[in-house]
């Protein structure tokens, strides 16, 4: 395994292990089992994209190629953490995405299986109305207080929590499963390879 994924790999499982309430930080083993147990929503930020696109037609979903894309880092980072999802035993049931294709072609090449693209975590900014984005605020908030089918993970593949063109962000209510948030989400980020928990 080339040393990037390996690293990318380990960046990953921090993540998730770093996220998972109620855990203390070394202790790994509870956090696995609490993984592998499932009744998670975790939230993951897409791969890496071509810095020099940008979304030309935010509005035309099915125009993939006036999108922001994946370039190959993120394909590799999506790959590597579908990878290091399996290996680790963590159960994915239902993976919900944003409309942007670099959203959906992250969880498609985890490797993850019953994807549903939604506008609920689709990021609007100041293409859509004030409304629609409070909207889709309120709608990421209930899909965080949705269980996952027993006995699973519930994934959410989207730019971060956050959406419209505000900072507001999208808690989950008390109430509802744990929520764990990995790479560049509120909880981890990446930098070169490099996984740090977010103070």
């Amino acid at each position: 395994m080339p040393i990037l994924s390996r690293r990318t790999a380990l960046a990953a499982l921090y993540c998730l292990l770093a996220a998972v309430p109620g855990h203390a930080a070394g202790d790994n083993s509870s956090v696995m089992r609490a993984l592998r147990d499932g009744g998670l929503v975790i939230v993951v930020r897409h791969g890496a994209t071509v810095p020099d696109q940008a979304d030309t037609d935010p509005l035309n979903f099915d125009n993939i190629a006036a999108q922001r894309n994946l370039n190959d880092k993120g394909r590799t980072l999506a790959k590597t953490f579908g990878d290091a999802v399996r290996q680790a035993g963590v159960p994915v049931g239902k993976v919900f995405t944003s409309k942007y294709n670099r959203a959906y072609e992250t969880a498609v090449i985890a490797g993850f299986k019953d994807i549903e693209k939604t506008a609920d975590i689709t990021e609007g900014g100041l293409v859509v109305s004030p409304n629609e984005n409070s909207r889709r605020i309120d709608a990421l908030r209930r899909l965080l207080a949705t269980a996952p089918m027993p006995g699973t993970n519930t994934i959410l593949s989207m730019r971060s929590a956050r959406t419209g063109s505000t900072s507001k962000r999208a808690k989950p209510r008390s109430s509802g499963p744990r929520t764990v948030a990995t790479s560049s989400s509120p909880v981890c980020r990446w930098r070169s390879g490099h996984t740090s928990p977010r103070r």
